[in-house]
Parts: C-alpha cells; sequence; structure tokens
C-alpha cells in the first residue's frame, strides 16, 4: 500500500510539472429541442457535438439533454447544466434565447452559445447559418422541375429564419418558373412527425409535386416517398435513405467545426462574445448531393449558383425585389443588408397569404 501511495503521489507530482496533463477535462453541454435521432436539426447538433470528441478527445466531457421544450423547461435544464459543472453551454434552438440569457446571467463564469438568437451578453454568444442560401438553391431546382407549378412548403414557426427561407426559394423557383405558386402550411413545431406528414399529405391533395420544409423529421420525405410522383429535399441532414427516391438534394447544416473552435477558444482563455452568421462559403451550409433525378442542365445551374454564392459574387436578396403588397423593397441591384435580413418579417411579391402572429 505504501509503495503504491509514493507511486501515485510522484505520478501525480509529474503531471503537474508537466504543466497539468491530468488537468480537470472542459465540460461543454448541449441543449436540444428535439431528440438526437430526429434525422435532421438536432441529429446534426450531435453531431456536432460528436466531433468536438473526436478531435478534442480526452481534454473534453460532452453532455446533453434532448427533447427540451421551448419555455420554462429550458430554464431548468440550463440552470441543472451548470450547477453540474458545465463549462460552456449551447443552447440549440431560437426558442430559448431568453432563458439562456436569464441563466447566463446566474452563472457569469460559465459561457453560453446561442443558436439562431440575436442576444448576447457578457458571457453569451449566438451563432447562426444562412440557411437561405441553400433555400435559394432548392427553389431554383423546386421550379425547374415542377410539373403542376405548385411548389408546398411545410414552415415551423414564423420567425425571420423561416421567412428569409421561404422567401429566398420562392424568389429562385419563381426566376426558374414564372408560373410557380407556394402553399404554405404551418405546424408551430420543430419536430412533430405526425404533423409534418399531414402537412405534407395536404399539401400533395392541393396538387403539389415538390415539398419543401423548415420541419426536422423524415416524415415529409415518406410522405412524397408514398404518393409516387413528388420530390422532395433533406432537411439539415442529407436524408439519404430517400435518395433513391424523392429525395434529390438536402440543405445540410455543418456545426462541427463552429463547435470546436469554440470549444478550443474556451480552454486557451481567447473565448468572447461574438455574434457569428455564416453560410456556404464559410462551410457552415452545405448543399446535399443532386440525384440523377434532377435534369443535367438543372443539376449544373445549381451548382453554379452555390459557387456563385459561396465566392460572394451573388447574394440570394438582390434586387429588383418587391414586398408582397407591390412596394419596392429592393431596388435593381440593390442587396439585402444583414440587420433588415436578421429581422425580416413580410413576404416578397407573389407569395399569397398572410404571415400569422
Amino acid at each position: 500500500m505504501r509503495i503504491t501511495t509514493l507511486l501515485t503521489g510522484a505520478a501525480l507530482a509529474l503531471g503537474l510539472a508537466a504543466g497539468g496533463a491530468w488537468a480537470e477535462k472542459t465540460k461543454v453541454g448541449f441543449v436540444y429541442v428535439g431528440p438526437v435521432g430526429d434525422g435532421g436539426w438536432t441529429y446534426t447538433h450531435d453531431q456536432g457535438r460528436l466531433q468536438i470528441e473526436a478531435e478534442l478527445g480526452d481534454s473534453v466531457e460532452t453532455v446533453f439533454v434532448e427533447n427540451v421544450p421551448e419555455g420554462p423547461d429550458a430554464e431548468r435544464v440550463m440552470t441543472q447544466m451548470a450547477l453540474n459543472g458545465a463549462d460552456l453551454i449551447f443552447t440549440t434552438s431560437f426558442g430559448y434565447m431568453d432563458a439562456t440569457l436569464k441563466v447566463a446571467k446566474k452563472f457569469p463564469n460559465v459561457r453560453f452559445e446561442h443558436a439562431t438568437g440575436y442576444k448576447t451578453s457578457d458571457n453569451v454568444s449566438v451563432y447562426s447559418a444562412r440557411f437561405y442560401e441553400g433555400r435559394a438553391i432548392q427553389g431554383h431546382i423546386a421550379g425547374s422541375m415542377t410539373q403542376s407549378n405548385i411548389v408546398g412548403y411545410i414552415g415551423s414557426f414564423p420567425i425571420p429564419e423561416v421567412i428569409r427561407g421561404i422567401n429566398s426559394a420562392f424568389i429562385h423557383a419563381r426566376k426558374a418558373n414564372p408560373d410557380v405558386e407556394f402553399k404554405i402550411i404551418w405546424v408551430y413545431t420543430w419536430f412533430d412527425p405526425a404533423k409534418e406528414a399531414d402537412a405534407a399529405k395536404v399539401l400533395i391533395e392541393q396538387g403539389a409535386d415538390v415539398i419543401l420544409q423548415h420541419t426536422d423529421s423524415t416524415a415529409p420525405l415518406a410522405a412524397a416517398e408514398a404518393a409516387g410522383n413528388v420530390i422532395g429535399f433533406g432537411q439539415a441532414s442529407d436524408m439519404s435513405k430517400y435518395k433513391d427516391g424523392p429525395r434529390v438534394s438536402a440543405i445540410l447544416d455543418l456545426w462541427g467545426p463552429y463547435y470546436v473552435e469554440r470549444t478550443k477558444a474556451l480552454m486557451d482563455g481567447t473565448w468572447s462574445t461574438v455574434n457569428t452568421w455564416n453560410g456556404i462559403g464559410d462551410g457552415m451550409v452545405g448543399i446535399g448531393e443532386i440525384t440523377d433525378r434532377v435534369p443535367a442542365n438543372v443539376k449544373a445551374e445549381a451548382l453554379a449558383m452555390k459557387a456563385s454564392i459561396a465566392s460572394g459574387e451573388y447574394h440570394p436578396f438582390t434586387g429588383p425585389l418587391n414586398k408582397q403588397d407591390g412596394s419596392v423593397w429592393l431596388k435593381d441591384g440593390e442587396v439585402a443588408d444583414d440587420g433588415v435580413l436578421a429581422g425580416l418579417g413580410f413576404y416578397v411579391e407573389g407569395i399569397e397569404g398572410d404571415i400569422p402572429n
């Protein structure tokens, strides 16, 4: 016993002398609005968590809580995570914004990162992706491929992120096909396969032969597959299970590099409050494989648009563009600024229906 104790003490001393090689791990927490197996939004965030583990190894410990509603329960989960020793907490849904700020104020030594929000503080950063860039490419494919001239869109919540996506997809669908009409159904959920499937079925019954979605499950693709003559797109992840059927491409949310970078910043003492909004050019938004179901010329046009967006040569919100009521929004060649886009609350001209409160 004495020999073991001496060896342990010597080894500990050696570890301390080596610069704290056995120092306490950095603990990184994640709060998820859906299940890690949703196949979409939460799945991609969890892939980012796993990338932290893969790249930073034994220097970090990650924890997560899934299926956390956007409300009082989110505050409870964040508080418990901080009390349990988390050094950095990623809260990965828009509806967590106020809860994140409130809990962060109680734990000034813990760093927080809120996805898709806009409120910051000394220990709260925000980050999001320019999903509307990917929606532009989806819109071009949708407008080029629809035979019925009706595109269905499943919206989650009427927040700027989703409204931007609808507008971007519509603008580019109309550029490809001036006869395109969008039908939009709001489901008021991020993840509910039954509601998403029902919405897709209703849109298909209304004549849509292309389904776009800003919800997280694969249910709309399953509904498209059952219909037999309808195409769709992967949302957040590749949803490649359907690539031999209705899925013709996907928007990819690539969170891993950002999560690794911010965790490293915490570990090396350089973490500071930032507001990050990256897109295709920065590698935060990807475009999933465009399958052979898409005509070769349409695929080439979509890839050219992707390259143009990535280089900064083209911005999806470039005038001339009018608001839904016909008033001028952007003059010819004018590009929307980030401030307006961040709070976008109106449809562009040509989209029918009202945005719900």
